[in-house]
């Protein structure tokens, strides 16, 4: 077999929360001390948000998740009503998601090339590493030429992340449908597609860290030489936006996988809507997965309490949980899907709030 396609041969399998029913586990866990007993505490705090009628749910995705094969559990989480808006850094959402929505796939390294000792070799071929992950570099081209593609085809102005983010899911409606009439063959499932079917609006702040940079340069050095009009990302925006449905809907909750941008800038948006002029509460509900050290002094290891110091975060309901993403977000997800409270939850669709000519952007 070719070294190569040896290589790629071992696609990750996303975990399927519908098939496991966890809570006897996570109930268990109550009872003990430590991380455990956090996990529980967190299972039970995010049931907590989804029983509450007023509470808008926001996770936050954080770190290479969607590579890792937790695509299917944020799929599940957007399609039953479990989560309301979704800001995440761009290489879960463009080089892992949308990559995977082309038809692509990320697969399993073997043990030995964790110590970096091959990554020579890995280049050589063309294949990239993400831990114990492998990519293929020629489809994550492919990728960046998807997005320069979308972007040449918008009307050349300013756009928030959600607009553009929202601009793909119609494109890859518009080819699974094209691609569904010439192959009996299903395509693959996204997050991306199924928030633009249920108008949960996706929000990447740093949009242009990701395969979407590429495209957005080669967009934009495109049009520079021809002396046109292009598309930019207005991250300002972005934070008016995820601002504004702080102020619609004040009592909030979010679900934090790992920190950075997407933390910060979910929770900003209680200080935000203050300086806007608007008495928004504080997070009612947070939990955060985390590994991040909090002796460190940074943003993503930052705890909950501290955040409220910032009047951003309620002390009731939150809990950090000092644990890697692919053991913690499938008991706390599977315990509240089994539970069953987003049955009787409503979407709130604040995509379609998003878009209501008060918040249109401007065409001057």
């Amino acid at each position: 077999m070719d070294r190569r396609k040896e290589l790629l041969s071992r696609p990750i399998t996303h975990f399927d929360l519908k098939q496991h029913d966890v809570r006897a586990l996570v109930m268990a866990m109550q009872a003990m001390a430590y991380s455990a007993r956090d996990l529980a505490r967190a299972a039970e705090i995010y049931d907590r948000m989804l029983r509450d009628p007023d509470c808008g749910i926001v996770l936050c995705l954080a770190g290479s998740l969607i590579s890792a094969g937790l695509k299917q559990v944020f799929i599940d989480l957007v399609r039953c009503r479990m989560v309301d808006v979704i800001v995440s850094t761009g290489a879960n959402i463009v080089d892992q998601d949308f990559f995977e929505a082309l038809g692509f796939r990320h697969y399993l390294a073997d043990e030995k090339y964790r110590s970096g000792m091959f990554d020579a070799e890995l280049r050589a071929l063309h294949i990239d590493r993400i831990y114990d992950t492998f990519i293929d570099e020629d489809e994550l081209r492919r990728c960046d030429e998807a997005t320069r593609q979308i972007a040449d085809a918008l009307e050349p102005r300013p756009y928030s992340s959600r607009q553009f983010i929202r601009a793909m899911g119609a494109w890859l409606k518009k080819h699974k449908a094209a691609g569904e009439q010439e192959s009996p063959r299903p395509r693959p499932d996204s997050i991306v597609q199924a928030a633009y079917d249920l108008d949960v609006p996706i929000f990447c702040p740093a949009f242009s860290d990701c395969s979407a940079g590429f495209g957005l340069v080669a967009h934009q050095h495109a049009r520079t030489q021809q002396g046109r009009a292009m598309v930019s990302i207005d991250s300002a925006r972005d934070f008016y936006e995820l601002t504004q449905l702080k102020i619609k809907n004040p009592t909030t909750g979010i679900f934090m996988i790992g920190g950075g941008v997407p933390k910060n800038f979910t929770q900003d948006i209680v200080v935000a809507a203050d300086v806007l002029g608007h008495e928004a509460p504080m997070h009612k509900y947070a939990l955060q997965v985390t590994v991040a050290d909090v002796r460190d002094g940074a943003l993503s290891s930052s705890t909950l309490k501290e955040a409220s110091s910032w009047g951003k975060v309620d002390t009731a309901f939150e809990q950090m949980v000092y644990a890697e993403a692919t053991l913690a977000v499938p008991l706390i997800a599977a315990y509240a899907y089994h539970q069953g409270a987003w049955k009787d939850r409503r979407a709130r669709q604040f995509e379609s709030t998003l878009a209501a000519p008060a918040l249109a952007p401007s065409q001057a």
